[in-house]
């Protein structure tokens, strides 16, 4: 309450207004109709050029008619509809009760003239006729008047609240979406006009807006322009383009809005919940990676798939990719009951003929793996199941070899036991010179399945894809920004130069499915990521793309390195050979890699300290199976000494 105080709600404002008393009503009707026999009185006398003024001084003339005039307002109940919301029967209410009055009227004239012998209204038939004229015109302009006054108010208040948006573009895209928003005066926008870069337009006019410069916006202050934001479509415009002009728009302080095409909305109407503020992941998304291939479709059709790690953000992508597919049997595996239950329920809606089973399994159990093997005949097995969060693993190292290598291990030689086609993992760029547990559990992970491909009776396709980070991902640093700017800061950054890659769940997804195909086994396929974002760049972009000035309203705090995190990420080690594919931006990358005795061996050995919960021991023999692997920022940091 002390809030809207404050913030000014107490003032009144007439549209808020809820509706007069009827007896107020009543009484300005009575008022307009005095009005109209004055008028009427006035009208006659200056047509007859009459000096006496006769019509004016007699009181028994308006107190008949302001008399006969109040019982047919009380029949026809003129005054008891709310003006503003005033309809055609309100108007012809307004018509029978002047008329009526008016004949009423009319009949005690002629009455009195045959009792007394004189006239209570003389020159009657002319007068009535204006009085009727009158009075009817000018209770229906009272009534106009109020319906329009609250009309503009109402649009006059909706145009304070509603943002003044440029549309970035003067082509046929640009247009039919700036119509569309000023034809529906409900959307919370009100074009001011449109923006280009051609300078052949700067008299010209689109929908009766100016068209404005760029100029004009860069030699223009946000008060100046009188502008709260921009509207585009981001179809319109390639990944540089998008990122030159949002640069522009929030040096300037103005807002970035996103509206789809016209040919994407199946209704105009639609367009009110498509308009969207543009995201950070609009400008690090890049054109996804499509390959066609047949044998993706054949690789699946009617056959059996293992995805584990299935209700995670990667996983649940795999999934709904595969089933598209046409598979004859998904089985998601998982060991958060809660997101493999949503999962379920979203399959289930969304392909309703492919067959699925969901498991509530942990993949460092053996014994609850095998079953699903000897009953389903798995073609491919995609897996996505890992523990990922590094500050978490440096504390709980024997956790991330029980999963990450356990877990690995038990899939692998369970598929290659039981013949699958292909086994497909997840891995990340952290398996990279790892300075952390968490990527050099992933590293000796990748060395087992690599080597498990050349031992004899093998007939399973071994393939692992390395990616780096991925937008919207569970505990990704975009959704965690995006937390402490709703909350009003500040946003924590560990290193104002700590950079990183990024991409898409959509096609982090694509390249596990493309390598599933492309793979002749025990190959490690890299993707080119691009260019590296730098965190503190991402954080300011996110804070302006919030409406928020950064260090004003939103202040970046840094707290340091986290227990082995590292400013710089790799795809490829500084001994890796690279080896192209058909598609430029798929890479194969030929790490060294160790024989299945030796990586046997030792995993074995970690994974018996792991069970024991001996922290130490598990660190120091996975920086002997992971010999680049260098703690950093870490208490292990003493064991490379």
């Amino acid at each position: 309450m002390k809030k809207n105080i404050y913030s000014g709600d107490y003032l009144m404002s007439l549209s808020d207004l809820r509706y007069l008393p009827r007896w107020i009503v009543l009484i300005i009707d009575l008022l307009i109709v005095t009005l109209a026999i004055a008028f009427s009185c006035f009208l006659i006398e200056k047509l007859t050029h009459s000096t006496h003024h006769v019509f004016f001084h007699n009181l028994y003339m308006y107190l008949t008619i302001l008399g006969v005039s109040l019982v047919f307002m009380v029949v026809f109940h003129t005054y008891s509809g709310i003006i503003r919301h005033s309809t055609f029967i309100d108007l012809f209410k307004l018509l029978l009760m002047t008329f009526c009055t008016t004949i009423t009227v009319g009949l005690i004239n002629y009455i009195y003239y045959l009792g007394t012998g004189q006239w209570l209204i003389m020159l009657w038939l002319p007068y009535l006729l204006v009085f009727f004229a009158a009075s009817f015109i000018l209770l229906f302009m009272f009534r106009l008047f109020v319906k329009e006054f609250f009309y503009l108010a109402r649009m006059f208040r909706r145009s304070t609240l509603r943002k003044r948006i440029l549309v970035l573009g003067i082509d046929e895209q640009a247009v039919a979406v700036a119509s569309t928003i000023i034809e529906n005066p409900t959307l919370p926008y009100h074009i001011v006009g449109f923006l280009t870069q051609r300078q052949d337009y700067k008299r010209a006019n689109l929908l009766g807006k100016p068209i404005y410069s760029v100029e004009k916006i860069e030699s223009s202050t946000k008060a100046e322009l009188l502008l709260d934001g921009v509207l585009l479509v981001k179809e319109m415009m390639t990944k540089e383009e998008l990122n030159a002009w949002v640069n522009l728009f929030l040096e300037k302080g103005l807002q970035v809005f996103m509206a789809p095409s016209v040919q994407q909305l199946k209704n105009p109407s639609d367009l009110q919940t498509s308009i969207r503020k543009l995201e950070i992941e609009d400008l690090l998304n890049r054109k996804p990676i499509t390959i066609v291939n047949d044998d993706l479709k054949i690789r699946h059709f009617e056959k059996s798939v293992l995805i584990t790690g299935g209700a995670g953000s990667i996983g649940s992508e795999i999934v709904r990719q595969v089933a598209t597919l046409n598979p004859s049997l998904i089985v998601v595996l998982d060991q958060a009951e809660t997101p493999l239950y949503e999962i379920e329920m979203e399959m289930k809606s969304k392909f309703p003929d492919i067959h699925f089973e969901f498991v509530l399994a942990d993949i460092s159990n053996r014994h609850r793996l095998e079953p699903l093997f000897q009953k389903y005949n798995f073609s491919m097995v995609y897996h996505a199941a890992a523990y990922k969060h590094v500050p978490l693993i440096e504390e709980n190292p024997h956790e991330g070899v029980l999963v990450n290598i356990l877990g690995t291990k038990n899939l692998a030689t369970l598929s290659s036991q039981y013949g699958v086609n292909r086994f497909v993992m997840v891995s990340t760029d952290k398996a990279v010179k790892p300075t952390n547990v968490m990527g050099a559990t992933k590293r000796a992970a990748e060395l087992f399945v690599q080597a498990l491909q050349n031992t004899e009776n093998n007939k399973t396709k071994f393939i692992t894809t390395r990616f780096g980070n991925v937008l919207g991902s569970n505990g990704s640093v975009i959704p965690h920004f995006k937390k402490q700017i709703e909350k009003g800061g500040p946003v924590t950054i560990t290193h104002p130069d700590i950079v990183r890659y990024f991409m898409t769940i959509p096609e982090a997804c694509d390249l596990v499915l493309q390598a599933g195909t492309m793979g002749k086994g025990g190959e490690i396929f890299v993707f080119d990521m691009g260019e590296p974002v730098k965190i503190l760049d991402l954080a300011k972009r996110m804070i302006k793309l919030s409406g928020f000035e950064p260090n004003v309203d939103i202040k970046i705090t840094y707290t340091g390195l986290r227990p082995g995190e590292k400013l710089y990420e790799e795809l490829l080690s500084d001994d890796a050979k690279t080896l192209a594919t058909h598609n430029e931006k798929i890479l194969i990358s030929k790490d060294p890699n160790m024989e299945f005795k030796a990586i046997e061996q030792y995993t074995n050995q970690i994974i018996k300290a792991a069970l024991r919960r001996e922290k130490i021991q598990v660190v120091l023999l996975l920086k002997e199976i992971v010999p680049e692997f260098k703690s950093n920022n870490s208490i292990y940091e003493v064991l490379d000494k």
